[in-house]
């Protein structure tokens, strides 16, 4: 039986990442890093009330086998860079290497398609150093998912993504070969395949585009 941490329990991904997390037989107890409290009962979950800035006071209860973070923020919520790169880069890597110096053995983190630290688009630069950082971190197993546009249901009202997405739907059956890699995903598949993933661990990084993140349902 492990034990698993989960930061970004909140968003898209990890509410849906969450519920899959508290059903595997093989984590005897979950613990999860919010903000504040969460209206959510269950006889395996653990809550640490923290952010980035109160991470450190954390650090002796920080302690799992497996490092689920689906931490991330966009520009709408969070125009100022400096800030948004702290959720994005700072947070993620800080947890992560907190949890490993306690002990982690495998990280799971959510990127993006494109991802690269040499791009000039501030996101997917952002979230290239995001990947670089995890990685350099050793861990035993590295686990970097990477979708497209996110599918599916959103408790935050997103008028402008909801086109997108329609759009993304419409286009998702041209995608083929090595094009599907583009395909639009929904949070909920991107979460079963990370707990999916957890189950069987070979490698010592492995990254999960569109294909490999389907081919785990």
């Amino acid at each position: 039986m492990k034990n698993a941490i989960l930061f970004g329990a909140t968003g898209f991904i990890g509410s849906n990442l969450l519920q899959e997390l508290l059903n595997n037989d093989d984590y005897e107890e979950v613990t999860i890093v919010v903000r504040k409290p969460q209206n959510i009962t269950h006889p395996k979950l653990k809550t640490l009330i923290g952010d980035f800035y109160t991470l450190p006071q954390l650090k002796d209860n920080i302690i799992a086998d497996d490092v689920f973070i689906a931490l991330g923020t966009t520009k709408k919520q969070t125009p100022d860079e400096k800030e948004y790169y702290q959720i994005d880069h700072d947070y993620p890597v800080s947890a992560a290497k907190i949890a490993k110096e306690n002990g982690a053995k495998s990280v799971f983190v959510v990127s993006s398609i494109g991802a690269n630290t040499g791009s000039s688009v501030f996101y997917t630069k952002t979230k290239g150093e995001l990947e670089r950082d995890i990685i350099a971190l050793d861990y035993e197993h590295t686990h970097i998912f990477q979708p497209s546009m996110l599918l599916g249901n959103r408790k935050e009202n997103r008028p402008g993504e909801r086109i997108f997405i329609k759009i993304s739907t419409l286009i998702n059956p041209l995608l083929v070969g090595k094009l599907n890699k583009y395909k639009g995903i929904d949070g909920k598949t991107v979460a079963k395949a990370m707990n999916t993933a957890a189950k069987t661990q070979s490698e010592k990084v492995k990254i999960y585009l569109w294909k490999e993140m389907d081919s785990l349902l």
